[in-house]
């Protein structure tokens, strides 16, 4: 078992405890990582940008004129794309651009994400986390402590005053064990668990 450093919110080594081998010192592939992102901004996708091709147009199919002996061009239906309020050739239809991952190579991308993390020092344990009241700055100055500018703190448990406290300091995010994800582990510099929400991440990632 690897071990890791504990600490108060003064940034105060307390205790240390055993992290899974397994999850946190796992190699690391790019690859896998690139497909994992790759999925998950895919999913972020509305696709649902969407016109109305000539068959999908309110109007009536009659001729608008005869044929010859008008002077002018001939033309059908009301509905045609080349008639202003008619059809649009060829445009874009809602869609789905999700691209499937396997739940294994999800986990595997997450131990890996984790891993890289820890290998660089910038997994950071706090033992607890409750603010009194919803405080930015009491936030702000606990990040501080630990030089943390950037951060993705990881929850156990609903808390709206940590929630609250941390909504309006730029990148900065909060989110509980269960939403743990590639994308955000990689997108900020620093992760830093609330202990008993590394339990619980490591509980899920062993099974």
């Amino acid at each position: 078992m690897t071990r890791i450093d504990i600490y108060n919110v003064d940034a105060e080594k307390i205790s240390q405890r055993d992290i899974r081998d397994d999850i946190f010192t796992v190699p690391i592939r790019e690859d896998i990582l690139h497909e994992v992102v790759l999925s998950q901004l895919a999913h972020r996708r509305s696709g649902s940008a969407s016109t109305k091709s000539r068959s999908e147009i309110r109007a009536s199919g009659k001729k608008l004129w005869r044929q010859k002996g008008t002077g002018r061009a001939r033309v059908g239906a009301a509905s045609s794309p080349l008639r202003r309020g008619g059809g649009v050739t060829f445009g874009p239809t809602p869609r789905d651009y999700s691209l499937k991952v396997n739940r294994k190579v999800r986990k595997a991308a997450l131990r890996m994400a984790l891993a890289d993390k820890f290998k660089t020092g910038q997994v950071i344990v706090v033992d607890d986390f409750q603010l009194e009241e919803i405080k930015t700055k009491r936030l702000a100055e606990i990040l501080q402590n630990f030089k943390a500018d950037s951060a993705l703190i990881v929850s156990e448990k609903p808390d709206e005053i940590l929630e609250k406290s941390s909504r309006n300091i730029p990148n900065v995010k909060l989110l509980r064990a269960e939403g743990l994800n590639v994308y955000d582990i990689l997108h900020y510099e620093y992760l830093l668990f609330v202990e008993p929400a590394l339990g619980i991440v490591e509980e899920g990632l062993a099974r």
